[in-house]
């Protein structure tokens, strides 16, 4: 079994982890059984998100179930996330997780994508609740995630952090790739999230042995279906390693895909339009990862018709870090959001 230790935290998990976002999209008899079905087959890494509806109360029911006696509390690790804006806010949403999760603790609690890199005496008030949670007992480690380079890698170097969380697979960048010996160099535990970034990666294995390169880095699948746990829980006793057709599968998925990966990092807002491009742009995957409900909502179909304003003035484009082309990937999300809507293609 090959495991990750998460810099500083001591943390040591499977080089596997369960991303538990999708479980909003099944029942909670169904998360359960995944969830249980994880642990028993040596997954002991948690992440979810207040943001995520009910993931946390699915967590919560799975693992802390005094009525049928399977309390493992103390044998995993959970990871979860505040968007809030100021300390007050952080101090609400801790409880909230605090109960959904039926727990007196979180493992590591982690600023969810915040815009800036949250420090002590800056208004906002965020780290020094979070300070505060820590001292109390309430969380034990401190972490962020982020989506835009420059606030993750000044997080990194403040020594603030003891985690990150980024997206990170074989689509990534060299500057992404340079982030991950940063964290190692600062031993900052590196999450890898979008390891399969998100759905445009079909194959696993090939993801899994080329993370499996870094040996500070650990990924975190997202799971809605046994059919996934599986294929991960496989890799736990016999990891794929890279070999010379996984190499060239990956080479060929770099070279068609690299264009269509939006990773919502916002830097190409905003549009003169208002086109909330960094949800727009990668409508695709969000509907199919994420509960389709959600994104089919009037506001939402809203949102996406908005697209048909472009002018095409092209700022979003040279703003992007990674060089998208980003009014053909907002077409192209369009398209495939109107024949959801048409019931021409199944999600």
């Amino acid at each position: 079994m090959t495991t990750v230790t998460l810099g500083r935290t001591g943390i040591t998990s499977p080089k596997n982890a369960f991303g538990a976002l999708p479980i909003q999209r099944v029942s909670d008899d169904y998360a359960v059984m995944l969830l249980r079905k994880a642990y028993d087959s040596g997954i002991t890494f948690f992440d979810t998100a207040r943001a995520y509806s009910d993931s946390e109360r699915k967590l919560g029911l799975a693992f802390n179930d005094s009525s049928s006696n399977y309390n493992v509390r103390d044998k995993i690790t959970i990871a979860t996330k505040t968007g809030a804006k100021t300390g007050d806010a952080l101090r609400r949403d801790l409880e909230a997780s605090l109960a959904n999760l039926q727990t007196d603790y979180i493992d590591i609690y982690q600023l969810h994508n915040p815009e800036f890199c949250p420090k002590p005496g800056d208004g906002s008030g965020l780290y020094e609740a979070l300070v505060e949670a820590k001292e109390a007992g309430k969380i034990r480690h401190i972490g962020i995630t982020n989506h835009r380079l420059h606030v993750a890698e000044e997080a990194v170097k403040s020594g603030l952090y003891e985690t990150l969380q980024f997206p990170f697979c074989y689509l990534a960048s060299d500057r992404d790739i340079e982030l991950v010996r940063l964290c190692a160099e600062y031993n900052v535990g590196f999450i890898a999230m979008k390891g399969l970034s998100g759905g445009l990666i079909t194959k696993s294995d090939a993801a899994y042995a080329w993370m499996a390169q870094f040996d500070n880095v650990l990924p975190i699948w997202g799971v809605q279906r046994e059919s996934e746990l599986d294929e991960f829980i496989s890799y736990i006793d016999n990891p794929p390693t890279m070999t010379a057709e996984i190499s060239a599968l990956i080479e060929k998925d770099r070279r068609e895909l690299l264009g269509n990966f939006c990773r919502g990092c916002g830097y190409c807002m905003p549009c003169p339009k208002e086109i909330q491009i960094f949800n727009c742009a990668r409508m695709s995957q969000l509907i199919r990862r994420s509960p389709s409900a959600n994104w089919l909502t009037p506001e939402a179909q809203a949102m996406m018709m908005n697209i048909e304003n472009c002018i095409g003035c092209g700022k979003c484009k040279s703003k992007c870090p990674y060089g998208l082309d980003t009014p053909e990937l907002l077409k192209l999300n369009l398209a495939d959001y109107k024949q959801i809507l048409a019931g021409e293609v199944k999600i």
